[in-house]
């Protein structure tokens, strides 16, 4: 069972490990191939068994499904792809009966074109809803701006019956909500407690910085009063003791992650940032590949670890529902897949942070490779027609797809090595993928030395000793491209954590102070001298053993 943490303590989170859902991938129990809360419901006691003290729950409001429920359409449904608002509240019920908190995923940036509110604004510029929304006047010839939007295309489009042009970061059919006006503000900010009042434990917030924008200057994150709104927001919404807030903030860099996650709780809990997810791409589009150099990860990690320590708080994540799979980007997915997933998994969960496990990386699950039309995700589509009309080979568009398209996270829960993985009895929204006869839950739970086993073990030394939580951080050798070490440190105890990022065998020696210190974790079961391919060890001793 997870352990019990006292969840009216504001901190709680900051021992605690969070699992991330992807529901319509999870499990499905209707038959209708997408799954559902009575799934997540049904496999509540093996994630308790796992050992993870919250929930992030990506969206199941009710949605068109254009961004795969980023663009929601009613705020206070549950959408019936997934169930019913019972079945919510049985999932609330049911998870905190086994000490596990639901951490909802809101969008508060933007809202589905087919919210009553977007609706109502197309209407006419008189009406009261039409500025819940962002809208320029022009003749439909040319937008306001040349902004982008993330999915690819302009960022405006233009409603020829009102002479307007709209505001959307990503899809069209996602506006942006304008959060200038205090009526918009008003209505999240009841939305939210509603949701509160039926015993939701926090919220994970999309894009959450960009709610700041400023369109006419071209400032999509971190605008001139994001702050401002933030601690608005935690100051009328967030108003439970213990409720934890999670804000996505692509934008975001370690000074403004220290405001935004300051411990005074004055604006988030935490903030997720991807400067460490952005270092293998060549510019600022993740489709432009390069390969990792593990000195400038190691500096990222180490600036985040230290620029935080003791004034803000950070999320630890590799996966999400937006990531390819880790092990097959920056580890082995073939000969040394549970090794480098490992080996992956220990150099995260040794850091200052709260850690964040994505559905599936507990067992190894990899990328897939699919044919064109078989992917569902929008922005895979986009950036295939936007890059072989600029002239692209296609191939090597396809090539940049199958490495860091968002379907690669979003294939189906590998339960066992029936046809269907056990996630559904008919053919599922996507693919499942093949190799799901090898890598699975029911093989994972009956090996002891599975990846799944592995992850329980760091989940509950996380548990157990107090440097993982608050131990200042000091990298190790940060020109070393081959190895990632550092030590964590507090009044209580000493930790090391060494990774072999290679597939070789290399020489490495202990620092002298750690010769005779507790193995407390490592990926190969009998020592052996130097480290092994993608090789992991925690070593620890407390003071007194100095």
């Amino acid at each position: 069972m997870a352990t019990t943490l006292d969840k009216t303590k504001r901190h709680w989170w900051q021992s605690a490990v969070f699992y991330q859902i992807y529901p319509k991938s999870f499990q499905d129990t209707n038959g209708d191939g997408v799954g559902d809360l009575p799934g997540i419901i049904s496999r509540l006691d093996y994630l308790a068994d796992l050992g993870i003290d919250g929930i992030w729950l990506s969206p199941v409001c009710q949605s068109p499904q254009v961004d795969n429920g980023y663009d929601i359409s009613d705020y206070r449904a549950i959408d019936p792809m997934f169930g019913t608002m019972e079945d919510m509240e049985t999932l609330i019920r049911e998870a905190d009966k086994r000490g596990i908190s639901i951490i909802f995923d809101l969008v508060l940036n933007h809202s589905s074109d087919q919210h009553r509110w977007f609706l109502e604004a197309k209407k006419s510029k008189d009406n009261p809803y039409h500025d819940y929304y962002i809208w320029r006047d022009g003749d439909g010839t040319n937008p306001p701006n040349d902004m982008r939007a993330t999915f690819g295309g302009p960022a405006w489009t233009y409603v020829p019956e009102l002479r307007q042009w709209y505001f959307h970061q990503f899809a069209p059919q996602q506006p942006d909500l304008n959060w200038e006006n205090p009526a918009v503000r008003e209505e999240l900010y009841a939305m939210i407690r509603y949701w509160v009042d039926k015993g939701i434990g926090g919220f994970r917030l999309d894009v959450i910085d960009q709610i700041g924008k400023d369109p006419d200057r071209k400032i999509t994150g971190n605008g001139p009063r994001v702050h401002e709104f933030f601690q608005e927001l935690s100051r009328e919404a967030f108003i439970k003791e213990g409720l934890v807030s999670v804000g996505e903030a692509w934008g975001a860099d370690v000074e403004r992650a220290k405001r935004y996650s300051a411990h005074d709780g004055s604006e988030l809990s935490m903030v997720f940032q991807f400067e460490h997810i952005c270092l293998d791409q060549t510019t600022w589009e993740k489709w432009d590949m390069a390969p990792l150099h593990l000195p400038d990860l190691k500096a990222c990690m180490c600036r985040w670890q230290q620029g935080l320590h003791g004034v803000g708080w950070n999320s630890l994540f590799m996966n999400n529902h937006d990531l390819p799979r880790i092990v097959s980007r920056w580890g082995n997915d073939t000969t040394y897949r549970v090794e480098s997933a490992k080996m992956l998994a220990t150099m995260l969960h040794g850091m200052e942070g709260t850690p964040y496990i994505f559905q599936g990386e507990e067992i190894g699950m990899t990328n897939i490779r699919l044919p064109l039309e078989q992917y569902v995700d929008v922005e895979i589509h986009n950036v295939y027609k936007e890059r072989t009309e600029k002239g692209y080979d296609p191939e090597a568009v396809m090539e940049s797809i199958w490495a860091r398209g968002r379907d690669n996270a979003r294939t189906p829960m590998q339960w066992d090595d029936s046809e269907l993985a056990g996630f559904t009895t008919v053919e599922p929204w996507l693919p499942i993928h093949d190799n799901h006869t090898e890598i699975n839950v029911e093989a994972a739970l009956t090996d002891p030395d599975s990846i799944y086993h592995y992850y329980k073990k760091l989940i509950q030394l996380r548990k157990t000793y107090s440097v993982f939580r608050d131990g200042a951080f000091t990298l190790l050798d940060p020109a070393d491209d081959k190895v990632f070490a550092y030590t964590r440190d507090n009044e209580y105890g000493h930790l090391l954590v060494v990774c072999n990022f290679t597939d070789e065998w290399l020489e490495y020696e202990l620092p002298e102070e750690y010769a005779q210190a507790e193995v407390l974790l490592t990926n190969y079961r009998e020592g052996a001298p130097g480290l092994r391919p993608y090789e992991a060890a925690m070593f620890y001793y407390e003071e007194e053993r100095v």
